[in-house]
């Protein structure tokens, strides 16, 4: 079977507790990240639950906050701002 090769960006300071837990427990990055494929393909699903974590922006004192602010805008007691781009790399 012919090989490709799979690229993806992380934290450096993840990528280096992965490839130690991975060390840990007797595998290489590449092949638990093969694992992982094998699995998704396999389940035609991610193997695992992915939830919404407590982030606090979702907070639902945080979304009252959002709304009021919307509110205020539309009735003219607020200031508009242009919306700032930052190119990640």
């Amino acid at each position: 079977m012919a090989q490709a090769t799979l690229t993806a960006r992380v934290d450096e300071k993840d990528k280096i507790n992965f490839d130690a837990f991975c060390s840990n427990v007797g595998l290489n990055t590449s092949t638990a990240i093969n694992l992982f494929v094998k699995a998704v393909l396999r389940e035609n699903r991610i193997p695992f639950e992915i939830a919404q974590s407590s982030d606090p922006f979702f907070s639902q004192s945080n979304l009252e906050y959002v709304k009021k602010s919307i509110q205020e805008l539309r009735t003219g007691k607020g200031t508009a701002h242009e919306l700032i781009e930052v190119d990640d790399e």
